[in-house]
């Protein structure tokens, strides 16, 4: 549901993978034109489908996901930026919050692109009323568009994305400002703007349509990450009025060793061990272990879980790197579970 520039990529992606894709979205014209440009099979709503991806401003996400829930069997999930809320108001085994960490600056279905997905981290936030089928069924189209899957509870992700992803917009979005007044007296300020300035600004060339929602549905978490921002801008400030060199490049290095240090590797097949979980056959089980995961920094590359012919335990098969196996065996350990590891055969 929604066929702009996100819901068009997932509609491309998945049609690339030979998957059979219908949409709708509240301007008819927009969703003609997914179908022209191939995010589409069909306009309209589909009973039979699998899996349905919600793609519209945050404050409605909530009544499509639940529509969807009563006229479909299958997964339902959302692409918003803003989790707590959305899962506390949707509160369905079949229901997944989801957020894949991508964009564009491009507006529109005609912005998008059935690759922009590849690398990105998409975020998935279970909870312990979450389906285990509905979960491991989600995260293996998510991982087949090519993301990396990162499962945390729901409040987790809003106090999270507040930094990594709205403080950004709302910081480019001021600086940009800042520099449109200047350029106002100064004709040739914008001119001036080098790769640096372009790069730092680049998200606020993103729609503004969709911040109102955010701002007001994670406006605790977006208020205290720019409290620490404005405190933090403050102690550079008086460094720099100080003239203390020292405690610049201090701040400095550090900020150059923590932007280097950025997760970007894939493991290679090689270096993947399968580890087998057993756990009750409760949803609580999935979200446990899959957040437990998140919070180490183990990036979880495949997941499915093996249900008892008892129905009572299930054996939970994840898929992760051999660098990091030992660390989540170890925290699995110590809550109970009795994991085994293996290399992939």
């Amino acid at each position: 549901m929604g066929t702009g520039l996100i819901g068009g990529s997932i509609g491309l992606g998945l049609r690339a993978r030979g998957w059979h894709v219908t949409g709708r979205d509240r301007d008819g014209a927009r969703a003609n034109r997914a179908l022209e440009v191939g995010a589409l099979d069909a306009v309209g709503d589909d009973p039979d489908a699998e899996l349905t991806f919600i793609a519209v401003p945050v404050s409605a996400i909530a009544a499509e996901a639940k529509h969807a829930l009563d006229t479909t069997s299958g997964v339902v999930t959302d692409v918003g930026s803003v989790k707590a809320p959305v899962v506390a108001a949707v509160a369905h085994p079949r229901f997944v919050g989801g957020h894949p960490m991508a964009g564009s600056e491009q507006e529109g279905v005609d912005g998008a692109d059935g690759g922009l997905f590849e690398g990105a981290t998409w975020v998935l936030t279970p909870t312990t009323d979450t389906d285990a089928d509905a979960y491991t069924r989600l995260q293996g189209v998510v991982v087949g568009l090519g993301a990396n899957v990162v499962a945390v509870p729901p409040d987790r992700h809003d106090a999270l994305v507040a930094v990594v992803s709205h403080l950004p917009h709302l910081t480019a979005a001021t600086l940009m400002g800042l520099a449109a007044d200047e350029s106002e007296e100064h004709a040739t300020l914008l001119r001036l703007a080098a790769g640096g300035f372009r790069d730092m600004t680049r998200v606020a060339a993103g729609s503004p349509a969709i911040w109102p929602d955010i701002c007001v549905e994670n406006r605790d978490a977006i208020v205290s990450s720019l409290d620490r921002l404005v405190d933090s801008l403050s102690r550079v400030r008086d460094i720099v009025a100080d003239g203390d060199r020292d405690a610049l490049l201090s701040a400095l290095e550090r900020a150059r060793a923590a932007r280097v240090n950025l997760p970007a590797h894939m493991a290679r097949p090689e270096d993947l061990v399968e580890m087998r979980v057993p756990v009750p056959d409760r949803p609580g089980s999935l979200a446990e272990v899959t957040t437990l995961a998140s919070e180490l920094g183990v990036n979880i590359e495949d997941i499915e879980i093996v249900h008892s012919a008892e129905g009572e335990r299930g054996v939970l098969v994840i898929v992760v790197d051999a660098r990091q196996a030992d660390l989540l065996r170890g925290a699995l350990l110590a809550r109970n579970y009795r994991p085994s590891a293996h290399p992939l055969p």
